[in-house]
């Protein structure tokens, strides 16, 4: 395991209000980076990918440099959607809900938010899902 360190202080201060606002999401340490989940349920993965040391990941994302990604899933009719603009989307091989991005200085973080209830959504039970409205606005 990794320190929180590895994300950038000012990603995981973008992601850690709109995970952990939405029912009963904690955070914990991943094998890499951070991950935001409920009743043990991924929602959101956030790490530093060095393409030398996390080759898979950076093939996935067509990286050839250090970069921060971000995984979370996605229902199946909207991944194509997503893919369709390019980057910063990109799609793992290892499952097919999960999407990816990278997080780069052009993030859309009202989009991010949405993103992400939607993954919390899918993997939440109904009940806690049926709480999550529409996200809070993303600040500056």
């Amino acid at each position: 395991m990794t320190e929180p360190g590895d994300v950038p202080p000012e990603v995981l201060d973008r992601l850690r209000p709109i995970c952990l606002g939405l029912p009963e999401t904690y955070e914990e340490p991943a094998w890499v980076g951070i991950r935001w989940r409920v009743r043990k349920r991924t929602v959101a993965h956030v790490f530093t990918v060095d393409p030398a040391r996390q080759v898979v990941h950076a093939r996935a994302a067509e990286l050839d440099r250090p970069a921060c990604l971000l995984t979370f899933r996605s229902p199946l009719d909207e991944i194509a959607g997503l893919l369709s603009g390019g980057h910063p989307f990109y799609k793992p091989d290892w499952s097919p809900t999960v999407m990816g991005m990278v997080l780069d200085g052009g993030a859309d973080w009202v989009e991010i938010a949405e993103l992400l209830s939607e993954s919390y959504c899918m993997l939440a039970p109904k009940r806690l899902a049926a709480l999550v409205g529409p996200p809070a606005p993303a600040t500056s």
